[in-house]
């Protein structure tokens, strides 16, 4: 008698669906759909609470802890192939489980926003407008009209619509209406470049020779770089050679800045140099433009991608070389929801996929150092300019006792002075935007303060509002002071606006450019602006932190830095380090072609250690020093830190779930607790905020001690009383 065969088993998917919530969801299959066609990485359509979710298939298993009659069908499948490659897929596993972050929300914080929904994927190539055959002949369009024009485009081959735009502003108008008529259609274009003229590179001193020579060996291969050198010592022309090695390839290389506003120039210098398109990945693009450009490297068309933090999410199939320009930049870190690191995903990425990853910086992080000292990177120095040119001259100016004007320090206006009288550029540095940072009645000493975070308003003089730039709030300036009535209302210290207001005075015949997050907030603000300075045109620039990094301008032979003292005396462990930083790289921004640069830097603490020696010896060498006090102070990077934060409306809430989160930790092996305390900024937006800090000796200690320990918080009553969040490897401490 033969066997009865054994029930075929009904394969069950295991979700990640973008909840807050920590685990894994099963679903059968869709109706209809073999199991077997679907596969880890693809986006699937399911029932979700009363709703419909777009999660990611992360397995198939053939057991559920699910009883069979409560697993429901997913409702469809969206992708024949993975969207997710299996290299990337794993990456955010690894993400989930060092971060502590729910899966669904980490896949979600990968995908553009296009392909977050159900939507069908768009087909490849770029939107275009093309003619129908025989229409010219046929239209009868009005000569000068928008519909003539638009013919007259179209008749020497499709164009882009994104091309259109720029050619002739109203032509969607007059495309409806020839659509109408049957004389134009939509099509697609393979996103080939824009025909452009290439420039030949310059030829590389010796240094950068040598950089280009040792990273080129290592392709194919996981090696850490660390590419130190001066401001201006031309580290892009080193990325450049090695981008063009990579595109010999076959392959893919993916560049990584701080800031959007570092895309424009650099974007520029790629394209002159580059075969192909450049896709650009940032925040500040369409949802489309988005989706298009992550489509693309995807499916390895996109050579070169060019972006910001989430960038590195990009697929990479065909990946060559990793590069992280400015790594030490804070802007790297994300401040909410997932809190990653781009610049230490890039190098778990970079393992993963089995190429080199260059980390660049004029200043880097101490954790970036201390990897080079421990033999984890390898260093490559670039120590001098390439054509000669100089780094700056310092000087600086004692405050003390002087009379300023506007902020300004006579010595600095003097400097100003001769520098446009040479025909040369000038940048004034303060990382403070508005006008004043207080606004204050001298007759009975009320100022202007956020009701939410109990810090002053800001005055921005412009806009005629008083705004608070921890939470956002936004009020009318008052007449008169609300206290006493009186109308002695007067602001109190330096913004960028306050200066920029200063210099048109002192040179009304010198063009004055402010750059802070209000003058750029519009699509290609900060190229524009930067374009209305002409190569040998005198001109000012004041600006906050924006213009610190990355901006390469010839005829920039003067920086001021306004305002630096805040920094010498931060509660924050990582203040000296970012004050050096700052410092050195916005002086870097002078003298960067022929002519010689000047740093004026104004301050009432000239002897202060750390300004006497960041002038005098260097980065490298206050580097070495404060790595020294944070190893002796058992702080990162001979530490490793996670950060639970809490807030409520009251101070009860925080207080009972941070004593209970202590209570459950315990004195876990290897791992210290301090706290429960207040934030240093104990109240912002109206909520209360207190925070425990862990810190182990070794991150093994640390990562065994957290999830046992976050699913017990998750677990606590009082913690749906307050909002929390535990932040590894946390940068801001506030």
């Amino acid at each position: 008698m033969q066997p009865e065969p054994e029930p075929r088993m009904t394969a069950i998917l295991r979700v990640a669906v973008p909840v807050p919530l920590p685990q894994l969801f099963d679903y059968l299959p869709p109706r209809g759909v073999d199991a077997r066609a679907i596969l880890p990485g693809s986006r699937i359509s399911l029932p979700f609470g009363r709703g419909q979710r777009v999660g990611i298939v992360i397995d198939t298993v053939d057991h559920s802890e699910l009883a069979p009659e409560r697993l429901k069908p997913a409702s469809a499948l969206l992708d024949t192939q993975p969207l997710i490659t299996a290299e990337l897929l794993a990456t955010l596993q690894w993400l989930s489980r060092y971060y502590l972050h729910p899966l669904g929300e980490v896949v979600e914080t990968a995908l553009p926003a296009g392909l977050r929904t159900a939507r069908v994927l768009p087909p490849e190539g770029e939107p275009a407008l093309m003619l129908v055959a025989d229409a010219a002949a046929a239209a009868g369009a009005r000569q000068g009209s928008a519909s003539a024009d638009l013919l007259a485009l179209l008749a020497r081959g499709p164009l882009p619509t994104t091309m259109l735009d720029g050619m002739l502003p109203n032509w969607r108008r007059a495309a409806t209406n020839l659509r109408r008529r049957g004389l134009v259609a939509s099509t697609r274009l393979s996103a080939t470049a824009a025909p452009r003229v290439r420039i030949d590179p310059p030829p590389l001193t010796t240094e950068q020779q040598q950089a280009v020579a040792a990273i080129s060996t290592a392709l194919g291969d996981y090696t850490p770089f660390l590419l130190e050198g001066i401001t201006g010592s031309g580290k892009t022309e080193v990325y450049l050679a090695l981008i063009e090695q990579v595109l010999e390839r076959g392959q893919q290389a993916l560049v990584l800045v701080p800031e959007i506003g570092l895309t424009p120039q650099l974007l520029r210098r790629f394209q002159e140099r580059l075969p192909g398109k450049i896709h650009l990945l940032h925040s500040n693009l369409a949802d489309g433009e988005r989706t298009r450009a992550w489509l693309a490297a995807a499916r390895g068309s996109a050579q070169v991608i060019l972006g910001t933090r989430s960038a590195i999410f990009a697929p990479l199939p065909r990946a060559g070389l990793i590069i992280v320009d400015e790594e030490h930049d804070a802007s790297y870190k994300q401040q909410d929801g997932l809190r990653y690191s781009a610049r230490d995903l890039a190098l778990v990425r970079a393992k993963a996929l089995g190429v080199p990853v260059v980390l660049g910086s004029a200043t880097p992080s101490l954790e970036t150092l201390a990897n080079v000292d421990n033999g984890r990177y390898r260093r490559l120095h670039l120590s001098s300019r390439p054509g000669g040119a100089r780094l700056p001259q310092f000087h600086c100016i004692d405050l003390r006792g002087k009379y300023l004007a506007d902020g300004l320090a006579p010595e600095l206006i003097t400097a100003v002075r001769a520098c446009m009288a040479r025909g040369e550029q000038a940048l004034l540095f303060r990382n403070r935007r508005g006008f004043a940072p207080v606004l204050m009645c001298h007759d009975c000493g009320w100022h202007a303060a956020c009701a939410r975070c109990d810090k002053p308003l800001t005055w921005h003089r412009g806009v005629a509002r008083l705004r608070c730039h921890h939470c956002g709030a936004d009020q009318r300036v008052p007449t008169h002071c609300p206290q006493c009535n009186n109308a002695a209302l007067a602001p109190q210290g330096h913004g960028t606006e306050r200066l920029e207001q200063a210099l048109v005075a002192l040179f009304p015949d010198v063009p004055v450019i402010r750059i802070d997050r209000e003058t750029t907030r519009r699509k290609d603000a900060l190229a524009n602006l930067l374009g209305q300075l002409g190569p040998e045109q005198p001109g000012i620039l004041v600006g906050t932190q924006m213009l610190a990094k990355g901006h390469d301008l010839p005829n920039l032979t003067l920086v001021g830095l306004v305002g630096v003292d805040e920094g010498l005396f931060s509660v924050d462990f990582r203040a000296s380090e970012r004050l050096c930083q700052l410092i050195v790289q916005v002086s870097g921004r002078a003298g960067r072609a022929r002519k010689p640069g000047t740093v004026w830097l104004q301050t009432h603490h000239p002897e202060h250690p750390l300004l006497r020696d960041v002038i005098r010896d260097g980065y490298a060498a206050v580097a070495r020093q404060l790595l020294q006090e944070r190893r002796e102070a058992g702080l990162p990077p001979y530490a490793h830190l996670a950060l639970l934060r809490a807030q409520a409306k009251t101070q009860t809430p925080v207080d009972e779930f941070l004593a209970q989160a202590a209570m459950l930790a315990g004195q876990p092996d290897g791992v210290n607790l301090l706290g429960p305390m207040p934030a240093p900024m104990p109240r912002r937006a109206g909520m209360i905020r207190g925070q425990l800090l862990l810190s182990a000796d070794e991150r093994t200690s640390l990562h065994a001690f957290l999830p046992d320990w976050l699913e017990r918080l998750r677990a606590m009553p009082q913690a749906r009383r307050v909002r929390w969040s535990l932040d590894v490897d946390p940068l801001d401490l506030n």
